[in-house]
């Protein structure tokens, strides 16, 4: 069954509830007979059928979910044909709800479907990596450690730009709204309201993006987004409460209403290397 995404680890609970999908057998009791899938060893009957309302989702969410987790993991390979007939069957679910999810999934590059071909899964160069549901299967699957890592390179990317560029802005309604952001996760250590400081500190991350005033780094910030709500990785200061984590947000805030970017970078920078366990993720120049 799909459980939420663990948190116990890194102390802050994935944000929305994300759910996990378990990619060790499931208990006898639990799995249901799924017809012959053509030599692909009965790849389905790993997954069983979901609560309907797992994770809030309808029956075509549901479907999606559970494809895109099994594509990913590699349950079915690239080039593993996909009959909808057969797919109806396993889950119990309409034609039409079949139907939607492969386009779903069609969208994030995930399968592809031709006449005379059919639907077949697509090979990992087609995905659509930055898609927030991709980000999330590979964090949860045999792919994690790659994507944690990935997921923390960009982040170097993006957040010290975009910190300096954010420095040349002086919305000041912003700027408050990031102070704003600094005091609740204050509060939310103090009382050990770890749900509170994953919020407010997602948002700060947001907003951050945001005033940086470049569309196209706006237009990844659900890469950072993501990256906060996948927890049990690589840390950064962002992935735990501490006094470290928000004397460097409040360093951030100060050198944004100073205008002085390189300090906004700086910082940033620094918050994101507060823990040590950071170091394995840390870009660094790679041989060739």
């Amino acid at each position: 069954m799909m459980t939420a995404a663990r948190a116990v680890d890194s102390g802050l609970p994935a944000p929305g509830g994300i759910d996990r999908y378990p990619y060790a057998e499931t208990p006898g009791a639990d799995r249901i007979p799924a017809p012959a899938w053509d030599g692909a060893e009965n790849e389905l009957g790993r997954v069983g059928r979901r609560s309907a309302g797992s994770r809030g989702r309808g029956l075509h969410g549901q479907l999606v979910q559970q494809l895109g987790q099994m594509i990913v993991s590699g349950d079915l390979g690239a080039d593993r044909p996909l009959v909808p007939e057969e797919i109806g069957q396993r889950f119990e679910v309409s034609r039409t709800v079949v139907r939607e999810s492969l386009r779903v999934l069609e969208a994030k590059g995930l399968v592809s479907a031709r006449p005379n071909v059919g639907t077949r899964v697509r090979p990992v160069s087609d995905w659509n990596l930055l898609d927030a549901d991709i980000i999330e299967w590979r964090a949860f699957g045999p792919q994690r450690d790659d994507q944690r890592r990935e997921l923390s390179e960009l982040r170097w990317t993006i957040e010290p730009l975009a910190a300096r560029l954010a420095a040349g802005h002086g919305r000041e309604d912003v700027q408050q709204r990031l102070a704003d952001m600094v005091e609740i996760m204050g509060h939310a250590i103090a009382q050990g309201d770890a749900i509170t400081f994953s919020r407010a500190d997602a948002e700060f991350h947001s907003l951050l993006i945001q005033l940086a005033g470049n569309r196209m780094l706006e237009h990844l910030s659900g890469i950072v987004s993501a990256a906060l709500q996948v927890s049990g990785g690589p840390v950064t200061g962002c992935d735990r409460p501490s006094d470290a984590s928000l004397a460097h947000h409040a360093r951030i805030v100060e050198a944004l209403a100073a205008g002085d970017g390189q300090a906004a970078e700086s910082a940033m920078r620094q918050l994101l290397m507060v823990h040590p366990e950071v170091e394995r993720v840390v870009p660094a120049p790679r041989e060739h």
